[in-house]
Parts: C-alpha cells; sequence; structure tokens
C-alpha cells in the first residue's frame, strides 16, 4: 500500500510541475482520501490487502464508486468493499454527498434570519 500511496504522491507532483497552472489540489485530496480509506479497512479486517493473518475478519470485495462534493470541486471516490459486514468510510457522511460545512453554513445564514428564500437563492 505504501509503494501506491508514493508513486500516486510521485504522479502528482510531476502533473504539477508539468502543468503549472493546474489545479491538483483535487487529486491530492482523492489521493489522500483513497489512502485513508484503505487504511481503515485493513484496520477493520485485521489485515492489508495481500496479507493473510489468523487476525483477519473478512475479506476485500472490490470498490464502489462514490461522487464526493467537496470544497475543491466534485471528487470521484472508489470506497472499498467487504464481502460480509459492512464498510463505510469515517470520513463519509452515510447517505449525503456534500461536505458537513455546506450543511454549517445554510444552518447558521438561517439563524441570522436570512430568509429561506434568499437561502435557497444561494445555495
Amino acid at each position: 500500500m505504501t509503494d501506491r500511496l508514493m508513486m500516486a504522491r510521485e504522479e502528482l507532483l510531476c502533473k504539477a510541475r508539468m502543468e503549472e497552472d493546474a489545479d491538483f489540489l483535487p487529486e491530492g485530496v482523492r489521493v489522500l482520501s483513497h489512502a485513508l480509506m484503505e487504511l481503515e479497512v485493513s484496520q477493520q479486517l485485521g489485515a492489508g490487502r495481500p496479507e493473510r493473518t489468523a487476525e483477519r475478519t473478512g475479506h476485500r470485495n472490490g470498490y464502489r464508486d462514490r461522487l464526493w462534493d467537496t470544497r475543491v470541486g466534485t471528487i470521484e471516490l472508489k470506497v472499498p468493499k467487504v464481502r460480509e459486514g459492512s464498510f463505510y468510510p469515517s470520513l463519509l457522511d452515510p447517505r449525503k454527498r456534500a461536505e458537513r460545512a455546506l450543511v454549517a453554513v445554510v444552518q447558521e445564514a438561517y439563524v441570522q434570519g436570512v430568509s429561506t428564500r434568499r437561502v435557497d437563492d444561494l445555495v
């Protein structure tokens, strides 16, 4: 896993050097979030991707695609799946595509007395 992460970071840095005006922040968020999800699923299952251990509690079963709306743009994630039970990464909210910050802004606008029509227009 560390080798894949290192390769992804190197590719990201090369892309940033080649395309000076490119916005590579969304790609960086994608790489980091993917690494976090892989680490979390490995901890849940008790073993890394290619490992065979006695502590293993389950097996991986591919990935599912998910869009994640963040402040740096919409990011396409590949969320790991497990065979037995379920896995949902802690960095994502279930049944929500947008970040918590957007909800917090709308709630704050409502508390400050901004009309629901203006909030709707802003969103």
